[in-house]
C-alpha cells in the first residue's frame, strides 16, 4: 500500500438542482493510515463459534484487554486517574478529547479498529487452525503488540458458546500483516514483533465501466430512524453514512482531518443510481453483556452495482471504506463490502 496525499478537485454527478458543469466539489481524498493484520490460531479444545462470530471476538478482546492493561483495578473507566492515557479506554470506549470540536454531546467516538471474523471458521477441532482478521485505524496501529498479546490471553480462557465450560481454548502461532507485496510474517509466538507502519491503501484509477458492490456482512443503516431495508438502499443513504464514519476516524485517530465539502457531496449522491440490485435482510441478534439483552443487529446482504463513470467525487472514499466497513456494528466486522470491477 501507497500513501496517498493531496487535494483534487472533482466534479460530481449531477443532482436536480446541481449540474456538474455549474458546480466543482473541492474534495480531498482522505488519508487514514490502516494496517490489515491475519492472527492464525490453533485450537487447543473444541472451538464452536456463532454463525456470524464478530460479537464474541469483540468480546473475548475487550474483556483480556481490560485485564491486561488496567492497573487500578477500576470498574468504572471514566472515573480512573488514567482514562484518558490508558490504552483499554482508548480502544474500546474512545472519549473524544476534552476540546474536540465534533461529537461534543457523545460518550465516544469511533473505535481504532475492525475485527473480521473468517466466514469459514465455526466448528474447529482440537489441532485445527483458525483464526481472525484485525484492522487498526491511524494511531490504533501503534497499539498492536497489545492487540496481539490480549487474543493471545483470550484463548486462554476461551472463546465461543462452550467457553464457560471449558471449551474454545487456543493458542496462538503467529501473525502477518497485509503489505503491498502481499502477506508477510510480522510476528511468530515468542518471537519479535516487527511490524510495518500503516499506510493509506493506494487509490487505482476510476474505472469506466461499471462497479459492483458486495456486501459480505450485513449492512445496517437507519435514515431517519427507520432501517433501510433492501428495497430502500440508496446510495446517498450507503454514501453519506461511509462519508461520516471515515471523517470521525480521521478527526480522532489521525494528523490529517478529511476535508471537503461535506454537503456537496451527500447532494451530488443524489444522482447515482443503483442497479441490478440483489439484496436480502439478514436477520442477526448478539447478546451484549452491558447490557443483559439480545440486540437486533440484522441488516443487507448482497450486492449492486454503481455506474463508474459518476463516481468520480466518491470514489477514494468507496475504495477506502473496503478497510473500514461502513454502518452499524462496524467495529464486529459488519458493513463489509467489496468493490468488483
Amino acid at each position: 500500500m501507497q500513501l496517498e496525499t493531496g487535494k483534487r478537485k472533482m466534479t460530481p454527478a449531477a443532482s436536480s438542482d446541481i449540474a456538474p458543469d455549474e458546480t466543482d466539489v473541492q474534495h480531498a481524498d482522505p488519508s487514514i493510515p490502516l494496517a490489515r493484520h491475519r492472527l492464525h490460531l490453533i485450537a487447543e479444545t473444541a472451538v464452536r463459534l456463532p454463525a456470524y462470530a464478530g460479537s464474541s471476538w469483540r468480546g473475548a478482546l475487550g474483556h483480556a484487554l481490560k485485564r491486561t492493561v488496567c492497573v487500578t483495578g477500576g470498574r468504572h473507566c471514566p472515573d480512573c486517574l488514567l482514562y484518558r492515557s490508558c490504552v483499554y479506554p482508548y480502544v474500546f470506549e474512545t472519549p473524544p478529547p476534552e476540546r474536540a470540536e465534533k461529537l461534543r454531546k457523545y460518550p465516544a467516538a469511533p473505535h481504532p479498529f475492525v475485527i473480521e471474523p473468517w466466514a469459514d471458521c465455526r466448528d474447529v477441532g482440537p489441532g485445527e487452525t483458525f483464526g481472525v482478521d484485525l484492522v487498526l485505524i491511524g494511531r490504533g496501529q501503534s497499539q498492536l503488540a497489545y492487540f496481539i498479546e490480549a487474543l493471545r490471553r483470550a484463548g486462554q480462557t476461551g472463546i465461543g458458546k462452550g467457553a464457560a465450560r471449558g471449551e474454545g481454548r487456543y493458542a496462538l502461532a503467529y501473525v502477518e500483516q497485509e503489505t503491498a507485496a502481499g502477506w508477510q510474517t510480522i510476528y511468530t509466538a515468542g518471537g519479535r514483533l516487527e511490524s510495518q507502519a500503516a499506510q493509506t491503501p493506494a487509490i487505482p484509477p476510476l474505472p469506466a465501466g461499471p462497479v459492483r458492490v458486495e456486501l459480505s456482512t450485513p449492512l445496517r443503516l437507519k435514515v431517519a430512524e427507520d432501517l433501510v431495508t433492501p428495497e430502500r438502499l440508496r446510495f446517498r443513504d450507503f454514501f453519506s453514512a461511509l462519508l461520516r464514519r471515515l471523517s470521525l476516524l480521521s478527526y480522532f485517530h489521525t494528523d490529517t482531518p478529511l476535508d471537503t465539502d461535506f454537503r456537496a457531496l451527500v447532494q451530488a449522491a443524489e444522482a447515482v443510481a443503483l442497479t441490478d440490485a440483489d439484496l436480502r435482510w439478514h436477520d442477526w441478534t448478539r447478546y451484549s453483556a452491558r447490557q443483559d439483552a439480545l440486540l437486533q443487529m440484522g441488516g443487507l446482504v448482497g450486492t449492486f452495482t454503481l455506474p463508474g463513470a459518476a463516481l468520480a467525487p466518491f470514489w477514494p472514499c468507496l475504495w477506502l471504506g473496503q478497510w473500514t466497513h461502513v454502518g452499524k456494528g462496524a467495529v464486529m466486522g459488519l458493513g463489509r463490502y467489496r468493490l468488483v470491477f
